[in-house]
């Protein structure tokens, strides 16, 4: 490697010297040249002839320093791209010799850098030990405090000197006054935990209703409804339907006339609301229909459109009577908390007033369908709901045997539907109020 930047050194040097030495040829061409023109002008006058070759010889002397001109500086530019070439050479041969030279470094201290490296390492081990045992061990266990009944704040301040996070969650309460008392919390006082845990507090919002609200207009069901999805999940509603008057009224059956205490009245205590309630238009009167002979159908379908509470009673079909119809009909009028009882029907009766329907019925059943009268046990309503009774058969769909309005007390309607058939009775809510097999 030594002898051949030797020899490309010498090159180098050689190709300079010679560039020199041309360089001070045409300087020495350039003086010799001016020295000829005095000697040209002396001998002018004495030869002609000799002028004339003598401006021969000028122009060839231009026309060879031009030459030599041109040639010089083609040699300069060959020169110059052999310095350069040189030059490009030898500083590839500068970082061959410096990655040699950082190998062989890194070869002689190869044992030293592994051993600082495997040091390293351990250090690096030792210290995540370190912080894995110190972070495994924790904070210090705490005693929960006891927060129930005490307002948040008191709370939040107390389970900070513990060093224990809340975890908040709200819900109404039962008792007024109550916003912002916690009512629970998890885990409970005295539990030792952690430090930096969380513990999970419920806390008031406050009661669901702080004053009664309008329940003028809206039917009495409505209200009772509202109130049970108002405090749906309370052990303690704070208001309750109080005692109730009914009177009649141009508005509709059940709609709320008057309430006590009224609207926007403060709760501290649960308080019970007095209404007054319509029973509805009751100076209307009902011309009563004549039923006697009619088959039980018939007077199902007098039922659905009638505003007369019908009564039945049977018996077994005696001599002369048709098994399935109405044998007697009878009137029951109330006057002065005395009910007297007429087989004569006047041209008018008041609405919803009692008319008693007695049917004869089969000593046995034919076809396969068995007659009679259900019965039913009902609360007494101060005006008349809508209820229907439903026949649901071994096989096959339910279906509605009839709908109707009636007042509630004793219901008794009367049947003709195939053996094995279940009556189910719904009032107006669509809730159950009777159910019987047929056999």
């Amino acid at each position: 490697m030594a002898r051949k930047k030797k020899i490309e050194e010498t090159k180098e040097t050689e190709v300079v010297e010679q560039i020199k030495a041309e360089e001070t040829a045409v300087a020495a061409e350039k003086e010799t040249v001016p020295e000829k023109a005095p000697e040209a002008e002396e001998s002018e006058n004495e030869i002609p002839e000799e002028k004339s070759e003598e401006k021969t010889e000028e122009v060839v002397d231009a026309v060879a320093e031009e030459k030599t001109e041109d040639a010089s500086e083609a040699v300069a530019e060959e020169a110059s791209s052999s310095v350069k070439e040189v030059k490009e050479k030898k500083k590839f041969s500068i970082h061959c010799i410096s990655f040699r030279e950082m190998y062989n470094r890194i070869k002689d201290n190869l044992g030293l850098m592994l051993g600082t490296l495997f040091v390293s390492f351990v250090v690096v081990a030792l210290l995540a030990v370190v912080v894995f045992f110190a972070a495994a061990k924790g904070p210090e266990k705490v005693m929960v405090p006891d927060v129930m009944g005490k307002k948040l704040e008191t709370g939040l301040l107390e389970m900070q000197v513990k060093e224990l996070y809340p975890k908040i969650s709200l819900r109404y309460s039962d008792t007024p006054g109550d916003e912002g008392t916690i009512l629970d919390q998890t885990p409970k006082a005295g539990a030792i935990v952690k430090g930096y845990s969380r513990v999970s507090l419920v806390v008031s919002r406050g009661v669901i209703a702080d004053e009664v609200g309008n329940y003028v207009g809206i039917k009495l069901d409505e209200m009772r409804m509202n109130l049970q999805t108002l405090f749906a999940g309370s052990t303690r509603p704070l208001i309750l339907v109080g005692d109730i008057e009914y009177k009649p009224d141009l508005s509709e059956a059940g709609t709320i006339l008057e309430q006590d205490p009224p609207e926007g009245t403060s709760i501290t205590d649960p308080v019970k609301v007095n209404l007054v309630v319509s029973r509805g238009p009751q100076y209307e009167n009902t011309k009563p229909p004549y039923l006697t002979g009619k088959s039980i159908n018939d007077v199902l379908q007098t039922i659905t459109r009638s505003k007369i509470i019908f009564d039945f009673t049977a018996h077994v079909v005696a001599e002369g009577e048709i098994a399935g119809t109405v044998v007697t009909q009878k009137l029951f009028i109330k006057e002065n908390d005395e009910e007297t009882e007429t087989t004569v029907m006047p041209e008018f009766v008041p609405n919803y007033a009692h008319i008693q329907l007695d049917i004869a019925l089969p000593e046995e059943n034919t076809d396969g369908n068995v007659m009679g009268i259900f019965e039913a046990k009902l609360d007494v309503y101060p005006y008349a709901i809508p209820m229907r009774l439903d026949a649901v058969p071994e096989e096959g769909d339910a279906y509605t045997i009839i709908s109707f309005n009636h007042t509630g007390g004793n219901l008794t309607l009367p049947y003709n539907v195939p053996a094995g058939t279940t009556l189910v009775l719904y009032t107006g809510d669509n809730k159950v109020a009777g159910r019987v097999l047929v056999n």
